[in-house]
């Protein structure tokens, strides 16, 4: 969607996790293996007690002792690697699993592999998707039922910002998802779209529909509040022509589609009815996250930041209201920013869907962080395109620096067990590669604390762009 860049950073990943590790960072020359050995332990002595102690105090040693090796990032083949993985899972609900880009393959790959052994080994049900409420519904369709084209669903629905998501890789995954349904149709797994930027047509029939079965007397009245919102035209267009109108209209807008959820509200099904309202809620709710979203002022930082706010809180609150409403567990899939515990960049975006997802679920929320070394990735660039950009290996001082030097090539680490060595280190902050929907960012790359970041790190030391299907 060819929309504001305010709102362009914003409909993907919150506007201060759009940086991007500075390209001199990124393309900074790795030190020979060596000098590399030689930095790290400058001053180490030769004694052997000596050298014990100085490996004892080294992060990569120590994350090393608990870092568990993957196989693959690839979806297929045999999934023992993920065992240790599913005993980090445990007991969680939701498992937000994050991405450092949002165009490199090895990422969607690895979504895809991790949501196979959590629904084969752990009886997780449900993936979940930074795409509007709608699309996900449609989405949901195709898999319980074959309802609809697969290639036309997404690229009606995966469009503008949302266009990361059109990829081979997400249709592999789909197509898995829907063969799966298929050998298994009482025990089906479902998808779920979490954001708010866009409501679908679906949405407002669907509520119609319930209001005209259970509530005719509200049929005159979500005729009218619902009066030119509900799509004609394709989704990007869409979404051009509603920022355009002003400021004053976008509120007013909002406004109606609140008073539709209060409508719906004022009288809670009962019975046979009960299930149905509670969906017809969730539908008309997801219309006003929409036009809520769009009434902040994307002009005024602090218009953003409350639009940032809101958007990841709704992100949330239909998370939880999925797992509540259906007892599923479910994949979260997102980028790191979303997925975190605690905001990349609080100054500009106060607070992250896995902040509020924790303190909805508690410990039923995993958090985990997938970070990489080096490789490409599909992102805007500074002239409105899509363009592949490619990154050299970690620059020394950075997380992924050291993450690299760990005793595997790809492996996966429990935050929350991990020698001394390994907590000190995880405690102190250091740059973390967070690129978004653009690139390069606006600002230096962001400096995390890992471990008040993330519960799991999954790391791997080189990434490819993503296949776009178009």
């Amino acid at each position: 969607m060819n929309t504001p860049k305010a709102l362009l950073a914003a409909l993907l990943i919150p506007l201060g996790a759009i940086l991007a590790v500075t390209p001199a960072a990124s393309a900074a020359t790795p030190p020979a293996p060596a000098a590399a050995s030689a930095a790290a332990d400058a001053a180490a002595p030769a004694g052997p007690k000596e050298v014990a102690a100085a490996v004892s105090r080294s992060p990569v040693a120590a994350l090393g002792r608990v870092a568990h090796p993957l196989r693959t990032a690839q979806p297929l083949g045999g999934l023992a690697d993920l065992r240790p993985f599913g005993r980090m899972v445990g007991d969680a609900r939701v498992v937000g699993l994050g991405e450092a880009t949002h165009g490199s393959h090895e990422f969607f790959t690895l979504k895809h592999r991790v949501f196979r052994y959590l629904v084969e080994e752990k009886g997780f049900r449900v993936f979940a998707l930074e795409a509007p409420w709608s699309t996900g519904l449609r989405l949901d369709a195709y898999l319980l039922r074959g309802d609809g084209d697969l290639q036309q669903i997404m690229d009606e629905e995966f469009q503008g910002t949302y266009r990361w998501w059109n990829q081979t890789e997400y249709r592999d995954l789909l197509q898995w998802m829907r063969a799966y349904n298929v050998k298994h149709p009482k025990d089906p797994v479902r998808f779920v779209g979490d954001d708010g930027g866009f409501a679908g047509a679906e949405l407002y029939d669907k509520v119609n529909a319930y209001a005209a079965a259970a509530r005719p007397e509200l049929v005159p009245q979500l005729t009218e509040l619902y009066r030119g919102l509900r799509p004609t035209t394709d989704a990007e267009t869409y979404v051009n022509d509603y920022l355009s109108k002003p400021m004053a209209e976008r509120k007013e807008l909002a406004e109606r589609t609140g008073r539709t959820v209060d409508l719906l509200k004022q009288r809670p099904g009962t019975g046979a009815d009960a299930d149905a309202h509670a969906w017809a809620v969730q539908h008309a709710t997801a219309i006003h996250q929409m036009t809520t979203l769009f009434a902040f002022d994307l002009d005024d930082p602090q218009g953003v930041t409350g639009a940032m706010l809101h958007r990841d809180r709704i992100m949330a609150e239909n998370i939880a209201w999925w797992q509540h409403r259906t007892g599923d567990k479910i994949l979260l899939a997102a980028h790191n920013g979303h997925v975190a515990l605690r905001s990349y960049t609080p100054a500009t975006y106060p607070r992250v869907q896995g902040e509020f997802l924790r303190e909805q679920l508690g410990g039923g929320y995993l958090s985990v962080g997938l970070t990489f070394g080096q490789g490409s990735f599909n992102a805007f660039g500074q002239d409105g395109g899509v363009h592949r950009f490619t990154v050299g290996p970690a620059a020394p001082g950075t997380a992924e620096h050291t993450l690299d030097r760990v005793r595997y090539r790809d492996f996966v680490v429990d935050l929350r067990n991990t020698p001394a060595a390994a907590r000190a280190w995880l405690a102190a902050p250091h740059p973390v590669k967070n690129i978004g929907a653009a690139y390069p960012g606006t600002a230096d790359a962001p400096q995390i604390r890992l471990a008040q970041a993330h519960d799991v790190v999954i790391h791997l030391q080189r990434v490819e762009a993503a296949r776009t299907r178009k």
